[in-house]
């Protein structure tokens, strides 16, 4: 890509670097329901080098039901400016989420319980230890290219509600710095019970501090018993921003943008102004993700959120680069 062209504002604030942007640049209600791409007939291609010129960071979530190859770790290098980050969200059977049989490796797949092998969605119990961490080791060589491209912002891993805080669990956290040990990481734990009472709350925190493993900091439907636990716990510290509609969050049969559909007003966005002021002194980089990306919501509150942190005194960083290799 030339190396002039446009990046989305990357802001300083308190002297941490702040980049704001959605969890998906791809959604079909963003990019068929909505106006904001300037034509429907745009390619990837030119989809991502629009949205790169809007905003500095994207989390790619195509990773989640399909594990990437390195030939599209390389595309998105390409496609992208010079400053420009992408978090990537873990493939579903690295956290224990159903997941797609068909999505599995062929050789992979070819390892599973003979009871499994034929089911619509396999869990990672369902292979041989040997074979999950041979998953592991395949998504992590996956990254390389955006790793070495000073482009990896973080992998996102997202651990279920039923992934609660009991021993093996700990120790599942415990060994991700074996398996991604260059990437920076981040872990969003939806599990209320982690952040329960305030001893519940720091034990979470000191766990993945002492594992450098970034906390995720949700804003999240009431119903979903999540707090914002604002304490960043590694360099990098994310906010991901998951709306506030009750009625959709545990509600089945449904898209995951259908599940996220909110718009934020301003009133709300701008409660959370002084958390990220408190994320970006406690971090040098912070992303604020948002995930409410039913047609163009979430593309419209990342705007909305620049506005207002520049409102509250951010300006541009002086050099919008972020190199994964030295996080």
């Amino acid at each position: 890509m030339d190396a002039d062209a446009a990046l989305g504002p990357v802001l300083d604030l308190g002297g941490g670097e702040v980049r704001a942007g959605t969890c998906s640049w791809t959604d079909p209600t963003l990019v068929k329901d909505s106006d904001w791409y300037p034509k429907r007939s745009m390619s990837a291609a030119g989809r991502l080098a629009f949205y790169a010129s809007h905003f500095p960071v994207v989390e790619a979530d195509s990773t989640y039901y399909w594990p990437p190859g390195p030939r599209l770790a390389q595309d998105w290098v390409e496609r992208t400016p010079p400053g420009f980050v992408m978090d990537v969200k873990g493939y579903s059977l690295l956290t224990g989420h159903p997941t797609r049989h068909q999505s599995l490796w062929e050789d992979l797949r070819s390892q599973l319980a003979e009871e499994h092998a034929d089911k619509t969605n396999v869990y990672a119990h369902h292979l041989p230890p040997d074979a999950l961490e041979e998953a592991w080791a395949r998504f992590e060589h996956a990254l390389v290219p955006l790793y070495d491209a000073g482009k990896l912002g973080g992998v996102l891993l997202q651990y279920p509600a039923w992934f609660t805080p009991k021993k093996a669990n700990r120790a599942e956290l415990e060994r991700i710095r074996e398996r991604l040990a260059r990437y920076p990481v981040y872990v969003e734990l939806r599990s209320a019970r982690w952040w329960g009472e305030e001893d519940d709350r720091r034990r979470t925190l000191d766990l993945l501090r002492a594992h450098d493993l970034a906390h995720v900091v949700v804003d999240a439907p009431p119903v979903a018993g999540l707090p914002p636990v604002v304490e960043a716990t590694a360099d990098l510290a994310v906010v991901r921003f998951h709306g506030r509609n009750d009625a959709t969050w545990n509600k089945r049969d449904i898209s995951a943008a259908e599940r996220f559909d909110y718009l934020y007003d301003d009133r709300e966005l701008r409660e959370w102004v002084p958390r990220l002021q408190e994320l970006a002194g406690q971090a040098p980089r912070l992303h604020a993700l948002m995930n409410n990306c039913y047609g163009d919501k979430g593309v419209t509150n990342a705007g909305d959120l620049l506005r207002l942190l520049t409102e509250a005194g951010a300006r541009p960083a002086a050099a919008p680069g972020e190199a994964s290799s030295s996080a």
